[in-house]
């Protein structure tokens, strides 16, 4: 089975690689000449997602997914949210993105926080969505190499690692992008 995964990201590419089965050709944007910027205007990650899906099928006919991350932080009222990549501003890097983080929740006690995936697949037209969730807690400084985002500050529950600290497998057992593809994997019954 073959899919293009809309995406631009090529540490999401390389995740979700590692994540599906060899059974699964994942193919990139390039893989596909779709070289422009897929839209991503709406406001929320199912949304999103549906909408970076619906233009690759769409406009190149491609079975495809795609998908939209968010991590929801309590003590900034669920930021950043939708806003996640661009938290900082247009153009900015995941270096700009932890330090606006982690100087907002400066002297915060509850760091609460929640990774959500949300994945839109089209086959053949049809339209059907998975969501993961990782619940945890955002760290005071960065830690760990690994991994990409918020990595280096984010520690989910139950663990004393960041995401950054794990590699792919670990960090693919419990995320929100493993659940979500392995709910992927399961309803392409893999």
């Amino acid at each position: 089975m073959k899919l293009v995964f809309a995406t631009n990201n090529p540490n999401k590419l390389s995740e979700i690689r590692s994540l599906l089965p060899a059974r699964i050709e994942i193919l990139s944007l390039k893989d596909i000449n779709c070289n422009e910027q897929l839209p991503e205007t709406s406001p929320t990650l199912h949304e999103n997602a549906l909408q970076k899906a619906k233009y690759i099928f769409d406009n190149f006919g491609f079975n495809c997914f795609a998908d939209d991350t968010g991590l929801e932080i309590e003590a900034l009222g669920g930021a950043p949210g939708v806003y996640s990549a661009r938290y900082a501003g247009e153009g900015c890097s995941a270096e700009d993105n932890m330090k606006k983080v982690l100087d907002e929740l400066e002297g915060e006690k509850d760091r609460s926080a929640i990774f959500r995936t949300v994945i839109a697949l089209i086959i053949v037209g049809e339209e059907t969505l998975f969501e993961g969730e990782c619940k945890g807690r955002m760290t005071k400084t960065k830690s760990g190499v690994e991994g990409f985002g918020y990595d280096p500050i984010f520690t989910p529950e139950g663990y004393e690692l960041t995401f950054a600290e794990m590699n792919k497998d670990e960090k693919g057992e419990i995320s929100h992008r493993g659940k979500a593809v392995r709910q992927l994997v399961g309803f392409l019954h893999c």
